[in-house]
């Protein structure tokens, strides 16, 4: 099978590019132009093209037999997000009907769900609602919003086969200190909360999940066409119990612990002043906002049942292992692109 993998160079997609060929698929990597290839072997064919064009998009689509479609904005103003994950998407499925591609896996995110909506302790899982004004959230949950539309307008064309595959917050080297703990306030940290469940998946374990969902569109008789997959890992860990794991291991930021529902209603009250006394007009940092807030820190619970029931994935590695395994690809260099941004 022949595999086109767009943002194949980044954190994510180099580790996608890793787990197609390791099961002897041949791959299409989307490189964008002025980007340096990296080494590739034999199996890897570099597509230098930029997705918010469509130069050269259709060509280079010919003879692949699925799409796995990860390119996206994750930093930069509301335009700039736009153009790198919309205009993107746009031109990519565009391009897959001038070259009669009709096989796609759409990745989004957790950002997607509306967090306000979702009561504490419940199972977010694929069936949770989507977040339908999410005009108080970031600018990386909003486009991705448009994205995932787009990806079900397009399977919904006749002889088209489309699967959207949503992860959690995806850790691994350079990335093991991530935004579902807290945020930075000048030289320290504030860690925000210590009992929440983390959804979080490991690189390696999240792209063999996202492979898996290209061959199973790419068989005839299966049917995960329509399906919406969320990927988080087994076993998941409370912030303290990840913080201690990787703490242990490695220098981390210096810390102000506050609890959750502390943080939480600070928000309300500065947002309910806003509303009352500035007319909604003043800006407050991220952690302040109660829509982010709660997209980022709320206490939920989470599956991976539909994961293993459709694609037949098992995580190969557990908490102590990908600490261990980030760790070592740090220490060797070997950072292949940016960490994601945070997947809520």
């Amino acid at each position: 099978m022949k595999l086109y993998v767009t943002g194949a160079t980044g954190f994510v997609g180099s580790q996608v590019v890793a787990a197609a060929r390791a099961r002897g698929h041949d791959v299409v990597a989307v490189v964008r132009p002025a980007r340096p290839v990296p080494a590739l072997d034999d199996g890897v064919e570099p597509a230098r093209v930029d997705l918010r064009s469509r130069r050269g998009v259709a060509e280079s689509l010919a003879g692949v037999d699925a799409v796995i479609h990860l390119a996206a904005a994750k930093a930069g103003d509301f335009a700039t997000q736009f153009a790198g994950t919309v205009v993107a998407t746009e031109n990519l499925l565009t391009a897959m009907d001038e070259a009669g591609a009709t096989r796609l896996v759409g990745v989004s995110t957790f950002s997607v769900y509306d967090y306000r909506g979702i009561e504490p302790g419940t199972v977010l899982d694929e069936d949770s609602p989507i977040d339908r004004s999410p005009a108080l959230r970031d600018e990386y949950a909003r486009t991705k919003l448009v994205q995932e539309q787009l990806y079900r307008d397009f399977g919904d064309g006749d002889g088209r086969r489309c699967v959207i595959v949503r992860p959690g917050m995806i850790y691994g080297p350079g990335n093991l200190w991530h935004d579902l703990l807290g945020a930075g306030l000048g030289p320290r940290y504030l860690r925000i909360g210590s009992r929440a469940t983390l959804p979080i998946t490991y690189v390696e374990n999240c792209a063999d999940a996202i492979v898996l969902a290209a061959g199973r569109l790419a068989d005839p008789t299966s049917t995960i066409d329509g399906e919406v997959i969320n990927v988080v890992d087994d076993d998941l860990p409370t912030q303290e119990r990840y913080a201690q794991a990787v703490a242990a291991r490695t220098e981390v930021p210096r810390t102000i612990k506050l609890p959750w529902p502390v943080v939480r209603t600070v928000a309300d009250v500065l947002a309910l002043a806003n509303r009352r006394l500035l007319g909604g007009r003043a800006k407050f940092p991220g952690i302040a906002v109660p829509d982010r807030l709660d997209a980022r820190f709320k206490p939920l619970r989470y599956t991976n049942r539909k994961a293993k029931d459709l694609l037949g994935w098992e995580p190969r590695f557990d908490l102590d292992e990908a600490i261990e395994r980030s760790l070592a690809a740090e220490r060797a260099g070997s950072l292949a692109g940016s960490p994601a941004e945070h997947g809520r």
